[in-house]
C-alpha cells in the first residue's frame, strides 16, 4: 500500500459556467490540500490549463477579467508529495501530445519505472510528479479510434498504487472520465448536469444525489448522466445515495474558522449521534451490529485507528475493559500489519475513521479479512470504503467536518463506542452494567456540552498567559489521561506548541526534568477518586516553576484551591462522560492559543485533511 494524499478534486459538465462551479467546489475542499491549485477547461476545441503554487486565491487572481463561459472543467488543489509545490508541479498535467489533461489524487508507486520506459520512447516531462507520468501512459493508449474511457481502462492496468484519476480530452469535449483505486471519488447527479469531487461537501450546493465510486471502476460523466464500468468494460448498475447534510453544515455559519464552528457544534453532534439509538425504555438501539451469539463468542476486541480516531479507540478500550471486562487492544493502523498482531478466531476487529477512507486503516482491515476475523467499522461517511468493506458499520452521524484538526469527530466516535458498549452489555445480559443510568446520562450530555462552552472566557484568559509557552504538559489519570492525549494533539496541530502528554503519575519517572519556569500543564481532574493524587502532581509542577490549568467538575473544592487557572465542567452521573466533556476546553485552548499567535487555524502547516501514510 502506498502513501495516499487526499488532495481536492473537482469536475463539472453541464449548462452552468463550469469554471465557476469547480472553483466553488475547490473552496469547499481546500482543507484537503493548499500547496497549489489548477484548472483545465475545454474552449474552442482546445484544453486550456491554468495553475499556480499557493492557495486557491492565487489561481483565481489569474482570471481578473472573469471566468470563461465554458461548460466542462476539472480542477485540483494539491498537497505536495512528488515534487515541490511549484507552478510546474501543480495539476492539471498534459500528456506528451497535449490531447488530454489529467488531475490525480494518490500516488503511483511504479511511476519511476514507467517514466524511464516512456523517456526511452521519446517522452519529455515538465514536472517531477507521478501524475504527469500517468498522463503520458494514458496518452500512449489514446490512439486514433480508441475512446477516452478505453484508453483510461488500458492505462490503469499498468499503474500500481492508490489513485483517483480524472481525465478530459479535446477530441471528446463533452465527456469527463474518471477511475478509482483506493482513493475517494464521489459523483453528483443533477438535472442535465453531472459533477464529481473527492468529498461530499463540495457537491452539496448542487445536488444531494451522489454515487460513491467503488475501487477498480471507470466512470464516464456526460451532461445527461453517468455510466460506470469495471476494468473489463462491463457496464455496472449504480444506486445513488441521498445525502441529508445541510449546505450550511459545510459552511462557517458566522464563525471565524471552521474549527471554532465545529467545536461549538458538539452539543448538536451528540444529539445526532444519539438520535434513534436510545429507546423509550432507556436501552441502546444499534441497527446493523452483531447480535448476542457473536458477542458471547468474542474473546477479544482489536481496535485499529490513526490520530484522533486512535485516541477515541483508547476510550473504547477503557469502556470495554472497565465495564464489560472484555480484553481490548488498540493499535496504530500504520503499525498494525508490521507488528504481526495476535488474532484469535474469536477476535473482533473494530476500525475507526472519520472519513472511512484512511489508507492505513483499510490495509489493516484487509489483513483481518484475510484472517477471517469479524470486522466492525465506526465512520462518519456513508458509502465510504471502510463502511462498505466491514461486516457491520456504525455511522456516527456527525455531519461534515471541514477543519483539518478533527474536533467533533472525536466526540462522535466516543459516543458511538459508548453506545456499542451498552449494546454488548444488553446482548450479553450483563447486570453489572447500569444501562438505563448510562443512557440517561447520555441523553443529558448535549445540555452539559452546551454548558461546557461557557468555559471559553476562562480558556481565553489562560491562553493569553500561555501564548509564549515553549512546552505544555497534558496530564490526567484514568479516562482523563486518555483525553489528555487528544488535547495535546490539538495544541501541536493548530498552535505548533510542543507538548508532553502522559498519565500524571508518570511525571516523576522522567518528564518532570522538563519542568521549569514558563512551562504549563493542562491537568484533567474530572475523576473524583483521583483528585488527591492529582493535587500532589500539581504541587510537583508548581514547585519547579510550572503553572497549571485544571479541568474539573462542579462541586470539586480541592483542585480549584491550588491551580492557577480552573475550568469547572457540569457534572455527569457517569464519570467517563465528564472526561469526554473535558475535550471541549482543551480544543478551545488550542484554538485560542493558535488565534493569539496568528496561526493558520483551519489549514495548519504541513497537514491536510484525511492525509494517510502507510
Amino acid at each position: 500500500m502506498c502513501k495516499q494524499i487526499m488532495c481536492g478534486i473537482a469536475g463539472y459538465v453541464g449548462p452552468r459556467k463550469a469554471v465557476d462551479v469547480v472553483f466553488d467546489q475547490l473552496k469547499r475542499l481546500e482543507y484537503r490540500g493548499y500547496d497549489s491549485a489548477g484548472v483545465a477547461y475545454l474552449e474552442n476545441g482546445d484544453i486550456n490549463v491554468l495553475k499556480r503554487a499557493g492557495k486557491l486565491n492565487e489561481l483565481t487572481g489569474l482570471m481578473a477579467d472573469g471566468t470563461p463561459n465554458v461548460h466542462l472543467a476539472i480542477a485540483h488543489s494539491r498537497w505536495a508529495t512528488h515534487g515541490a509545490p511549484t507552478d510546474e508541479n501543480a495539476h492539471p498535467h498534459f500528456d506528451q501530445f497535449e490531447q488530454i489533461s489529467i488531475i490525480h489524487n494518490g500516488i503511483i508507486e511504479n511511476y519511476l519505472d514507467l517514466k524511464a520506459e516512456l523517456a526511452q520512447q521519446g517522452s519529455e516531462f515538465r514536472s517531477d510528479t507521478d501524475t504527469e507520468v500517468a498522463a503520458h501512459v494514458i496518452g500512449c493508449e489514446y490512439t486514433e479510434g480508441v475512446a477516452l474511457e478505453e484508453a483510461v481502462r488500458r492505462a490503469v492496468k499498468r499503474l500500481r498504487g492508490a489513485y483517483a484519476l480524472v481525465v478530459v480530452s479535446k477530441r471528446e469535449p463533452e465527456k469527463i472520465v474518471c477511475a478509482r483505486n483506493a482513493s475517494p471519488l464521489v459523483i453528483g447527479l443533477g438535472e442535465g448536469e453531472t459533477m464529481l469531487a473527492s468529498d461530499i461537501p463540495a457537491l452539496l450546493p448542487y445536488t444531494r444525489s451522489v454515487i460513491i465510486l467503488e475501487d477498480d471502476r471507470i466512470a464516464v460523466l456526460l451532461p445527461e448522466g453517468v455510466r460506470v464500468t469495471n476494468l473489463d468494460g462491463q457496464e455496472l448498475p449504480v444506486t445513488p445515495l441521498h445525502i441529508d447534510w445541510d449546505v450550511s453544515a459545510a459552511e462557517k455559519g458566522g464563525y471565524e474558522h471552521f474549527m471554532l464552528k465545529e467545536i461549538h457544534e458538539q452539543p448538536e453532534v451528540v444529539r445526532q449521534c444519539l438520535a434513534g439509538r436510545v429507546d423509550d425504555k432507556g436501552r441502546a438501539r444499534l441497527d446493523n451490529v452483531f447480535g448476542q451469539s457473536v458477542w458471547n463468542n468474542t474473546d477479544r476486541i482489536v481496535i485499529v485507528a490513526c490520530g484522533t480516531s486512535y485516541h477515541a479507540g483508547l476510550m473504547g478500550k477503557y469502556l470495554f475493559e472497565k465495564l464489560l471486562r472484555l480484553p481490548t487492544d488498540v493499535f496504530h493502523a500504520s503499525e498494525f500489519r508490521y507488528g504481526d498482531p495476535v488474532l484469535s478466531p474469536n477476535s473482533l476487529a473494530l476500525f475507526i475513521s472519520q472519513s472511512g477512507e484512511t489508507a492505513d486503516t483499510l490495509a489493516a482491515l484487509k489483513l483481518c479479512q484475510a484472517r477471517r476475523i469479524r470486522t466492525l467499522g465506526i465512520v462518519n461517511v456513508i458509502g465510504s470504503s471502510i463502511a462498505r468493506e466491514c461486516d457491520r458499520t456504525i455511522i456516527t452521524q456527525a455531519g461534515p467536518e471541514i477543519s483539518v484538526a478533527s474536533t467533533k469527530a472525536f466526540t462522535a466516535q466516543v459516543i458511538a463506542l459508548v453506545l456499542l458498549m451498552l449494546h454488548v452489555a444488553q446482548e450479553k445480559e450483563m447486570p453489572g452494567v447500569r444501562v438505563e443510568e448510562i443512557t440517561r446520562d447520555l441523553l443529558e450530555l448535549p445540555e452539559l456540552a452546551q454548558r461546557a462552552m461557557l468555559a471559553e472566557g476562562e480558556i481565553i484568559r489562560a491562553a493569553e498567559k500561555m501564548r509564549d509557552a515553549k512546552l505544555v504538559f497534558f496530564l490526567g489519570r484514568g479516562a482523563d489521561a486518555l483525553v489528555a492525549l487528544e488535547g495535546a494533539l490539538k495544541l501541536k496541530e493548530i498552535a505548533y506548541v510542543a507538548t508532553q502528554e502522559s498519565p500524571a503519575g508518570e511525571m516523576k519517572h522522567g518528564p518532570l526534568a522538563l519542568v521549569e519556569k514558563g512551562v504549563f500543564a493542562v491537568m484533567g481532574a474530572t475523576e473524583s477518586e483521583m483528585r488527591e493524587k492529582l493535587a500532589s502532581n500539581i504541587k510537583e509542577m508548581q514547585a519547579r516553576g510550572g503553572q497549571v490549568l485544571a479541568i474539573t467538575t462542579e462541586g470539586d473544592d480541592l483542585i480549584p484551591k491550588i491551580a492557577e487557572f480552573v475550568v469547572r465542567l457540569p457534572k455527569s452521573g457517569s464519570e467517563f462522560l465528564n472526561a469526554l466533556l473535558s475535550i471541549i476546553p482543551m480544543q478551545l485552548l488550542a484554538y485560542h492559543l493558535a488565534r493569539l499567535n496568528g496561526c493558520e487555524i483551519d489549514q495548519p502547516r504541513n497537514l491536510a485533511k484525511s492525509v494517510t501514510v502507510e
